[in-house]
């Protein structure tokens, strides 16, 4: 990790894979691929960097080998800071540690989506308390700090080192948000549902923020399916395990096919009670994969612009302005392939403003 001041306002935890993309065909007939970068923590940052103009760094770990450098060089194409990456010596076949792949169907119509993940023993599941210095990292130009299920759900040491960084940027005064995000495939061989909703509950109750809260209710992640005129009543429910939670936020989908999804979100604090977001019935859908993630930049995003103090907590209305954000930033990321969203500030603005997709000339 280098020493050099990163100036980031807001920095996240996670994995960076390569995600590679077989277009409009399937993974196992696939003779080429497009590659792009991703991560559910990482997608955030990286919105929050390329859309809504904020300086943004990722801390994570990367074998230091070709695969790794070139990692590196598409997060740098998204503006996003590198120092604070930890390189880790490469071995020339990734014995001891190596860098996360991720091969991702878009789906269509009547066929689902589809990821393949390889990313056991990568560089950054080997992280551990101590390896990186919370305190030099969270400076006095930082304002929040994100992290989430997916890299805490890498390994027993990634969940320590979450909670390690998030208990610092607190000691620090630095907003903590937290996004559950639940993968099966990371908890198979290490205790399955139960043991992500002990951790996930565990972490979130550190958090300031939690982004896709509804994953918290049920006796077990992906248990529970909320409609979106359940939301309210859920979010509350949430809210009684979480009693530090300055904001819980969801988004919402309804999925009649690949193509086709319905989308609208929801948020609760304890100063607004449940407040209700957009909703986009009938949205079409490129590729749905770092939607959650888009909704979580633009939902930061409004929060970072809007009136918090830590005794009276953010008003209904930059809530919901902050649900706008999120959602529309969201639901364009779904018009476009791979993780990272290609929105503009303009175009979120715009679709908050009357949802048009005239063209423009």
């Amino acid at each position: 990790m280098s020493r050099r001041g990163h100036g980031a306002e807001v920095i996240a935890l996670g994995e960076v894979m390569l995600r590679f993309d077989p277009g409009e065909g399937r993974i196992r007939t696939a003779r080429s691929f497009q590659v792009w970068e991703g991560g559910g923590e990482y997608n955030v940052v990286r919105g929050l960097r390329r859309c809504f103009g904020r300086p943004t760094a990722v801390a994570t770990a990367l074998a230091d080998n070709a695969v790794g450098r070139l990692v590196e060089d598409l997060i740098l194409q998204g503006g996003v800071d590198t120092s604070l990456i930890r390189w880790v010596p490469g071995d020339g076949i990734g014995r001891s540690a190596r860098n996360g792949l991720n091969f991702v169907e878009r789906g269509y119509g009547i066929r689902g989506a589809l990821g393949v993940s390889d990313r056991a023993h990568t560089a950054v599941s080997g992280l551990a308390k101590g390896d990186i210095d919370w305190d030099q990292v969270f400076t006095a130009n930082v304002r929040w700090f994100h992290t989430g299920g997916i890299f805490a759900g890498l390994s027993d040491t990634t969940v320590e080192v979450a909670g390690e960084a998030m208990a610092t940027a607190r000691r620090h005064g630095v907003t903590v948000s937290y996004d559950p995000n639940y993968r099966p495939s990371l908890w198979a061989d290490r205790g399955g549902p139960d043991a992500a909703r002990e951790v996930d509950l565990h972490l979130a109750r550190h958090a300031d923020v939690v982004v896709g809260a509804l994953s918290l209710t049920g006796p077990r992640p992906g248990h529970a399916r909320i409609r979106a005129d359940e939301a309210a009543d859920a979010l509350t429910e949430v809210a009684g395990l979480l009693p530090s939670a300055r904001v819980l936020a969801t988004t919402l989908r309804e999925v009649p096919s690949a193509g086709v999804n319905d989308w609208a979100s929801a948020a609760w604090s304890p100063r607004t009670g449940p407040v209700i977001g957009p909703r986009m019935p009938g949205l079409q859908v490129l590729d749905r994969i770092g939607s959650g993630d888009g909704f979580a930049a633009g939902l930061i995003h409004g929060l970072l612009t809007g009136d918090d103090s830590r005794s009276g907590g953010w008003t209904t209305a930059c809530l919901k302005r902050a649900l706008a954000y999120g959602t529309a930033h969201g639901a364009l990321t779904m018009t476009t392939p791979g993780d990272v969203s290609m929105a503009t500030l303009a175009e979120v603005e715009a679709l908050m403003t009357d949802g048009s997709a005239a063209v423009t000339r």
